[in-house]
């Protein structure tokens, strides 16, 4: 079977593109599609609890968006740098993104806030990224959280007034480089309210590197390579899925990134593993799903791995029929857009 990346390419206005959050979570608008059918309709964020049932298990990342981005200098020339912290390699070692990253070679000396944090590149390393070793005085986190920005994508370019509002509510284990989008809807009140319905509210982690977003430069969609992110699955919150599985319960992920970590964990009887690992997991149509019934998400990327991701599981025409009514009806895309809930049926 060959995949096109053209496949999965849509023509977005800029304009829908999503540049604030809302002043209320769950205010976004909600499209919901029927992966069987194709058949959509149109609510508010805040009315999901109208579509899930009692049994259901939904299932949260509770990664934390870290303020991976650092802005500094090269010692010498004062040239302006920026780093992205991508992955912790191991103490004060990171995998980073550099821009410019031409003169950044190794041996390169950085300095971040007048020298409270000084950054040496170690070596270039896959698709040029560099690794380095920072060093600073005091406790890591608190030197980061005072120097460092939330790493908003490119395509958001207002300045963001609360570092809180790219954190999901109940984000809980620092690590990510990107949040888990889907997750941002849900303020602590709706999660009491779907608590209250009879779902089992069940937590993961993976923590969201860049690769889930890098887009794919292959035409063979069958020849890109994701890059691996971190997960972890407790025995409870595995226990908890297992119950709900075996009971007939649906399993709901909220965010590909939810999705991707209980493919990972899962065996082929569906039954998922308690643990922690590394996951290069790249689900797109032909992937047979092995414990996902619904996913929540919000709008993605045209011929991103994520859009390739919601068109396993709803179909890639479904998906993109779907995809041109949401622009008809001016939806609002992205990290800060809306969402859409894929399921197989609403009860009322």
């Amino acid at each position: 079977m060959e995949l096109k990346k053209s496949d999965f390419y849509f023509e977005l206005p800029q304009k829908l593109i999503a540049q604030d959050p809302l002043e209320d979570r769950s205010a976004s608008r909600l499209l919901l599609l029927n992966k069987n059918t194709g058949q959509t309709a149109h609510d508010v964020f805040h009315n999901i609890t109208r579509y899930l049932r009692p049994g259901d298990c939904l299932v949260l990342n509770n990664t934390k968006v870290i303020p991976a981005r650092l802005l500094g200098q090269r010692e010498g020339t004062g040239a302006h740098v920026e780093v992205l912290l991508l992955k912790r390699r191991e103490g004060d070692v990171w995998e980073t993104l550099v821009k410019p990253g031409k003169k950044c070679k190794p041996g390169t000396e950085l300095i971040f806030g007048d020298g409270l944090l000084r950054g040496q590149v170690l070596e270039t390393v896959e698709e040029g990224n560099r690794l380095i070793r920072f060093s600073y005085q005091g406790i890591w986190e608190e030197v980061l959280d005072r120097l460092g920005e939330m790493p908003l994508p490119p395509y958001i370019t207002h300045k963001l007034t609360d570092r809180n509002r790219y954190q999901t509510v109940y984000a809980k284990y620092e690590g990510s480089s990107a949040a888990p989008t889907a997750g941002l809807h849900f303020t602590g009140e709706l999660l009491r309210q779907i608590e209250g319905l009879g779902v089992s509210v069940v937590y993961v982690t993976l923590h969201v590197g860049l690769g889930t977003f890098r887009p794919v430069k292959e035409e063979n969609v069958l020849e890109h390579h994701m890059h691996s992110e971190y997960y972890q699955v407790t025995e409870e919150a595995a226990k908890r899925i297992n119950a709900v599985k075996s009971a007939g319960g649906r399993i709901i992920c909220v965010g590909t990134t939810s999705c991707r970590t209980l493919e990972s964990a899962a065996d082929e009887n569906g039954m998922v593993r308690p643990g922690c690992g590394n996951t290069e997991i790249f689900i797109y149509p032909g992937y047979r799903f092995k414990v996902l019934d619904c996913l929540i998400t919000n709008f993605h990327l045209p011929e991103s791995t994520l859009v390739m991701l919601v068109s396993a599981l709803a179909g890639r025409e479904r998906t993109l029929a779907a995809y041109e009514e949401a622009i008809r009806e001016r939806y609002r895309f992205f990290s800060f857009g809306d969402a859409m809930f894929i399921h197989d049926g609403i009860d009322n």
